[in-house]
């Protein structure tokens, strides 16, 4: 039973890993017809109407005490208005591929809300490690697109790095005081505060006026919120419930990968040697995080029996 729970976190874990790396090539499709709180508005509405289904069909009912009433609109604001209405308007600048690296930046954030929000959440050297050579990675495919001029693109870039503090400091939130929400009501009411807003802001000032309908547009809307939403959100919060927060945060590292290449497939975006070496090593950096906290004691105890 333990080996069957361990390969259903691990296959949730990684569906989680390429969703969220397609999804930062899917928004950039989506503002080639709809402007971004629009576009962000119309994604979370059909994301809460389509849990508000799934829960009627579940008979799982709306969990309402006052911490999940606190811990909803944190959400809705934190983790859907402002960081997404943040990612919006920086893919208007940035490149899918750039903006999942910025994002990456979330595992450290979430390493530093952990250590003063959740002492017993162990970091450990092992994770420090991995933790900075995954980064390292992101930075060697990266490192040229880089630039210090006060522009659209600059201000994108920090952009999305502000959206991944705030999302840190969410996730370690739900994970010290949301254990005990369902994942499916701990997103509807969210993402319906974040659709109506959004949605409000788009009408009011982008307008109707700056939508091009296009297949391509609404196709990525549509996967946006019943894949890239509703799936993955729900299945953030069960994982987050049965894994570290740190190791859930370490997926930050891999969308990037996964944005790249499907950059490269869909949109003719670069592919070469620098981003092979950067995988590799955002790869060993997950591969070293994901290692038990005792190893480095147990690699020292192997040596000293053969040096």
């Amino acid at each position: 039973m333990r080996e069957t729970a361990t390969y259903k976190i691990v296959i949730i874990y990684l569906i989680l890993c390429f969703v969220w790396g397609s999804t930062w090539l899917a928004i950039k499709m989506s503002l080639e017809s709809f402007p971004p709180f629009l576009s962000a508005g119309i994604r979370f509405v059909i994301a809460s109407f389509t849990i508000y289904f799934l829960m009627n069909i579940r008979g799982t009912e709306l969990q309402t005490d006052k911490e999940a009433l606190k811990l909803y609109f944190m959400l809705g604001f934190f983790s859907f208005v402002i960081p997404f209405g943040l990612v919006y308007w920086a893919e208007q600048f940035v490149d899918s591929g750039l903006a999942s690296v910025l994002f990456a930046v979330y595992p450290f954030f979430v390493a530093i809300f952990s250590y003063f929000l959740i002492p017993n959440e162990e970091i450990g050297i092992v994770r420090i490690v991995g933790m900075i050579l995954g980064f390292s990675g992101i930075v060697v495919i990266f490192h040229d697109s880089f630039s210090l001029t006060i522009s659209d693109y600059i201000l994108g870039m920090f952009a999305i790095v502000l959206s991944a503090i705030m999302q840190a400091f969410m996730a370690v939130t739900i994970k010290k005081r949301g254990k005990y929400l369902n994942p499916l009501t701990m997103n509807l009411i969210p993402m319906l505060i974040a659709g109506f807003i959004m949605m409000l802001i788009g009408l009011f000032y982008e307008g109707w006026d700056k939508v091009r309908l296009t297949e391509k547009g609404i196709i990525a809307v549509i996967y946006l919120a019943v894949i890239g939403s509703v799936v993955t959100f729900t299945s953030f919060y069960w994982l987050l419930k049965k894994v570290s927060v740190i190791i859930m945060s370490f997926i930050a590292f891999i969308t990037p990968i996964v944005a790249i290449f499907l950059g490269w497939i869909l949109y003719d975006e670069t592919l070469s040697e620098k981003h092979t070496l950067g995988t590799a090593l955002v790869l060993i950096g997950v591969f070293i995080a994901n290692l038990p906290q005792n190893s480095i004691e147990k690699i020292k105890k192997m040596a000293a029996r053969y040096f």
